[in-house]
């Protein structure tokens, strides 16, 4: 059995089966361990760590970054016995291992020891995922076309990749960190404390010990790189050019720009023509006083065991959702050809606007969940979508969707359906608006929604009590509880 295993670009599932090579975070010539993590890929829906399987020396990277791979395609050689001795020079370029099985990359971001030999864990790389499947990230098996490239400033050269690895260098000493110089006035801190860094990014600042809130980032909207946190070990200072420079549109010659369309959005835009064209969609309107709702949230602000708790209006908007589908089942429900399936369980989705475009992570359950916990919930999920690391299994299996359009200051939208689903609510802004409360005009707080839902499944009759219930609710949260409850 060769020595030499390649490591091929893992099944990462949902039906998506390519990948772009966003960073590599070995070498060649590392020594790494059994499921370290040493690439990071973004797919369709998410970017994710791929660990090891073998633990080894890597011999040769095929892939520069910027690369994108079908699944099944050699990324990585790893000399899986290094201590043997020197390799034959006949023996330097791997070849695929026939007698192993490509590795599928569930639950890749949580893997961080390995189980014991000859046992798989559920949801680890060939173990079982829920239902007795095995677990799978992105696509439904690996395509043997070859690797389609995007041209990338300061790439790899492919050969200069696939060179053999060298002796290992000998460990340099880590020099304390040292604070870069605020770029024009631009820092890597966004709202709310959070640094702004990617996961591999935050594992070798970790790994040399430098503090990510002592460096500041020169990368996009003031994001810490890899090179940035290199440059803060070895007290290096650079100029960064300013923000405006890396954000601006790029014009040619015709005054006009190309962006390519992959990842996100090309996920996106596939979704929504489907379902544009698939589904019969309809939207309606109510307009609602949700003054009540607004105090309700101050109330529970104060209360003790609430004052560390992210509150929302989007809480009360989930809440009422989902009491809402318990009175009209047939909204969660999914149009399979011949047949309606109505789902007793709500995963209910979060529409997200991230740097990579928009996202629909779920609550899974999320009928199941106190108040507490859905308001716990939604805050993980927006978090987590914020940094980038939500998962695909994160963003699969959703039953019904909330999008808060009144985030950005609309009062509200008609929402296109994600696939498989047949309703979604949009929230708008809540405004002070005048309001005829009690026979007299006054200012209330008033907000809008709208709910777009498959006319195949949802008659006008069943989305207007559905959207209606929705709204009494958010009226008078302690009235519809006490009725409903």
């Amino acid at each position: 059995m060769s020595r030499i295993k390649t490591f091929n670009l893992p099944d990462l599932g949902e039906g998506l089966t390519e990948g772009e090579i966003l960073a590599w975070l070995v070498k060649v010539g590392d020594t790494i361990e059994l499921n370290q993590p040493i690439v990071e890929v973004e797919t369709a829906k998410a970017a994710v760590e791929i660990p090891a399987k073998w633990a080894g020396q890597v011999q040769a990277i095929h892939h520069p970054e910027g690369t994108t791979v079908e699944v099944g395609t050699p990324i990585i050689a790893i000399d899986t016995d290094p201590g043997a001795g020197p390799l034959d020079a006949l023996s330097t370029t791997a070849t695929p291992s026939a007698d192993l099985p490509t590795p599928s990359a569930a639950s890749l971001a949580a893997v961080e020891v390995a189980p014991a030999e000859g046992m798989i864990e559920p949801g680890l790389i060939g173990g079982a995922a829920p239902g007795g499947r095995t677990a799978v990230l992105v696509g439904y098996g690996p395509r043997t076309t070859a690797a389609k490239r995007r041209p990338r400033k300061g790439g790899v050269p492919a050969q200069a990749a696939l060179a053999p690895a060298p002796a290992a260098p000998a460990p340099q000493p880590v020099v304390a960190p040292v604070a870069a110089p605020a770029r024009n006035g631009q820092s890597a801190m966004a709202a709310g404390g959070l640094v702004l860094a990617k996961p591999p990014v935050r594992k070798l600042a970790k790994d040399l010990g430098v503090d990510l809130g002592t460096v500041t980032g020169s990368g996009p909207l003031g994001s810490i790189t890899r090179e940035d946190v290199q440059r803060a070990v070895s007290g290096a200072v650079v100029v960064a050019e300013p923000l405006a420079a890396t954000t601006a549109p790029s014009f040619g010659a015709d005054r006009e720009q190309r962006i390519p369309v992959k990842g996100v959005r090309k996920l996106t835009a596939e979704n929504m023509s489907r379902s544009a064209f698939t589904a019969p969609h309809v939207t309606e309107f109510l307009t609602v006083d949700v003054t009540r709702a607004m105090k309700a949230l101050d109330r529970l602000r104060g209360r003790r065991e609430w004052r560390d708790v992210r509150v929302s209006p989007l809480l009360l908007v989930a809440k009422a959702v989902l009491l809402a589908v318990r009175r009209h089942p047939m909204v969660n429900s999914t149009w399979a050809g011949d047949e309606i399936v109505v789902k007793e369980y709500v995963n209910l989705g979060i529409a997200a606007a991230t740097e990579r475009g928009l996202i629909v992570p779920n609550v899974k359950d999320a009928g199941r969940l106190s108040l507490r916990e859905l308001a716990d919930a939604l805050t993980d999920l927006v978090q987590t979508a914020k940094s980038g690391r939500t998962s695909p299994a994160a963003m699969s299996g959703g039953t019904l969707t909330i999008t808060n359009v009144g985030v950005f200051g609309v009062d509200t939208g008609t929402p296109i359906l994600p696939p498989g689903e047949s309703a979604i609510l949009a929230l708008g802004a809540v405004r002070e608006m005048p309001w005829v409360h009690k026979g007299k005009v006054k200012v209330r707080q008033v907000t809008t929604l709208g709910l777009s839902f498959d006319h195949r499944i949802i008659d006008g009759e069943l989305g207007s009590k559905f959207l209606r219930d929705v709204g009494d609710f958010l009226a008078d949260p302690e009235a519809a509880l006490l009725a409903w409850t």
